[in-house]
């Protein structure tokens, strides 16, 4: 998941073009099944597998730098592209992004058009009719502007919350993702599905060679179901949250696996049920904002198994 290109007073969410280069040389080399995100979700949605190292490379927001500069580079290397957009801020032409005319000369040119809310807002953070009219407005902007209607949906931040899932599916979207890091497999989520952010710091070769070389863990019975957390108050009973997952019974290596926590690293209180079952307990409520837990185990050519979790207090 990309943002912004060549705009290095942002390296948050930036990705300087000579790492691009190096990206786009890594993604071409012949290992690797770089395929549109909409044909990948249609493929594992039959039930059908994908080749191996299957990669969908995803833009979110619609910065004029997309065009300018990611987009060119990505197009003449063959490779295809989502972009999930907010319509917002393209209506009110605000400098630093798109036109629509822009927009439209890219999926002119064979770009994956997608929703990502109107006006980028903390979705969490609105009252819930507000957000649903931001979800609705942009995917209605987007059909009447492209003339064709967005399928997959990208959580502006990755926050989301069971509400705004099921809204989103209501709405008619096939799948959603959100930023946290992982790979995806057929057992997740399809509501909010991970990716891996990639920015200056993560944009380096070799973390960005290890996660597109990365792994679903293939695990079923994930809890908690719910990403949204509160802070204070009756619902904040649910803060620490919970979170388990059922492993498979012939995943080797499987007491390998190790989970970390975006504040305090690793997480030590990690309990085995059985041989298959993982549970994670914390003392402490999780801080108002964003907080991720990632778990990975080693995978057989040297590549790694990654579940990403991500959660929003308010």
């Amino acid at each position: 998941m990309y943002h912004r290109f060549g705009e290095n007073d942002y390296p948050s969410t930036n990705i300087r073009v000579e790492q691009l280069k190096e990206h786009i040389q890594e993604l071409t080399s012949g290992k690797y099944n770089v395929m549109r995100l909409d044909d990948m979700m249609a493929t594992l949605q039959k039930g059908e597998k994908l080749p191996n190292r299957s990669v969908a490379i995803t833009i979110d927001d619609a910065f004029v730098s997309v065009f300018n500069v990611g987009w060119p580079m990505f197009k003449e290397a063959g490779l295809p592209v989502t972009l999930f957009m907010s319509a917002g801020p393209v209506d009110q032409g605000q400098f630093d992004y798109m036109t629509w005319d822009q927009i439209r000369q890219m999926a002119a040119e064979g770009a994956d058009i997608q929703g990502h809310s109107l006006n980028h807002s903390h979705l969490p953070l609105l009252p819930t009719q507000q957000a649903f009219a931001e979800i609705e407005e942009d995917h209605a902007r987007i059909t009447e502007e492209l003339g064709k209607t967005p399928t997959l949906f990208a959580y502006p931040y990755g926050e989301a919350s069971k509400d705004l899932m099921d809204y989103v599916q209501e709405l008619g979207y096939k799948a959603a993702f959100g930023q946290h890091s992982g790979a995806m497999t057929p057992m997740h989520n399809q509501f909010y599905l991970p990716r891996f952010p990639v920015n200056e710091r993560y944009g380096e070769f070799d973390r960005f060679k290890m996660s597109i070389n990365a792994v679903g863990l293939p695990a079923t019975d994930y809890l908690p179901m719910d990403p949204l957390l509160y802070a204070s108050g009756p619902k904040s009973e649910n803060n620490p949250p919970h979170i388990g997952f059922t492993l498979p019974a012939d995943l080797k290596r499987a007491n390998e696996l190790a989970c970390y926590h975006s504040q305090v690293g690793k997480i030590e209180d990690m309990q085995r049920i059985g041989s298959r079952r993982i549970e994670l307990r914390f003392n402490e409520k999780f801080p108002k904002g964003r907080t991720r837990v990632n778990c990975t185990l080693p995978a057989a050519d040297n590549r790694w198994y990654w579940y990403g979790m991500q959660f929003f207090t308010k």
